[in-house]
Order: C-alpha cells, then structure tokens, then sequence
C-alpha cells in the first residue's frame, strides 16, 4: 500500500493534530511537574536514585494524562472522514493506537532521561518541549499509517 501524505487533507490535518497535540502536550507537562514539583518526594530510597526515578515516574504519569487527552481530541477533531470516525471506534484501533502511543512513551522516557543527564532537570521543560517535537511526528505517522491505513 503507497501512503501518500503530502497533500491538501493530510497538511489540514497534520495542523489539527499538531494542535490537539499541543493542548495534550500541556496536560501531559502540567501533571510531569505537578508530580515531579510537588507529589514525589525529594529524598533518596534505599539503593534508588530518586532524581532519575522522579523524572521517569512523572513523566510516565503526565504520557498518559497526555495519550487520553490526545485520543479523545484526535477522534472529534483531527481524523474526520467517515472511514476514520468507522475506525476509531474498534477496539482493535484503540489498541494499536496505544501500541503507537507506547512506541512515543519509549522515546520520550528515553529522551527525558537522556535529556536530563546531558543538560540537567533545571531543563525539564525545555527537555520536554524538544522530544515532543519528535514524538509529535511518530505519533501522527504511526497512527495515520498503522490506525488509519493511510486514509
């Protein structure tokens, strides 16, 4: 199957995506220091390093707040033809759709932590804010390809 994204629909909708991923990229970074500021603790555990266990947990925390924002947006907003509206609602779409999110979760926990060591959390948001630029694309690919066939 030749999946052909450059054109009319596809940009329309690459920008609709873009920004239903920028109002999930707010909800995700806001629960990513809501629980790296405030609910985890600052103290180390037995053998753990917390600095590197706080940025992981909370950015796990704030990539699902994100993924189920992004989802419930995606589907109202961004993927609107008939056979998308037909495709979003199998169950089977949902978990590929989430495979596809899970893939992002991986870059994204890789890239925070990664992040983190080469430039410091003083950066969290920063950090953040340039591996969710790269996620941003996979994720619209992965699922445009893999979810929506392409269409």
């Amino acid at each position: 199957m030749k999946v052909s994204f450059i054109n009319k629909q596809n940009i329309f909708e690459f920008i609709r995506y873009a920004f239903v991923g920028g109002i999930a990229f707010l909800f995700d970074t806001g629960v990513l220091q809501l629980f790296y500021e405030l609910i985890l603790p600052d103290k180390s555990f037995l053998f753990f390093n917390i600095e590197e266990t706080k940025v992981i947990i909370a950015t796990a925390v704030g990539f699902a707040v994100g993924l189920t924002v992004n989802y419930l947006l995606s589907i109202f907003f961004v993927f609107k033809t008939d056979k998308q509206k037909k495709e979003s609602k199998k169950l089977s779409s949902f978990g590929i759709y989430f495979l596809v999110g899970i893939i992002g979760f991986v870059f994204t926990e890789l890239g925070m932590i990664y992040g983190t060591k080469l430039v410091g959390a003083d950066f969290l948001v920063m950090i953040k804010m340039v591996v969710a630029g790269f996620v941003l694309i996979w994720n619209y690919v992965g699922r445009k390809i893999f979810v929506y066939k392409g269409d």
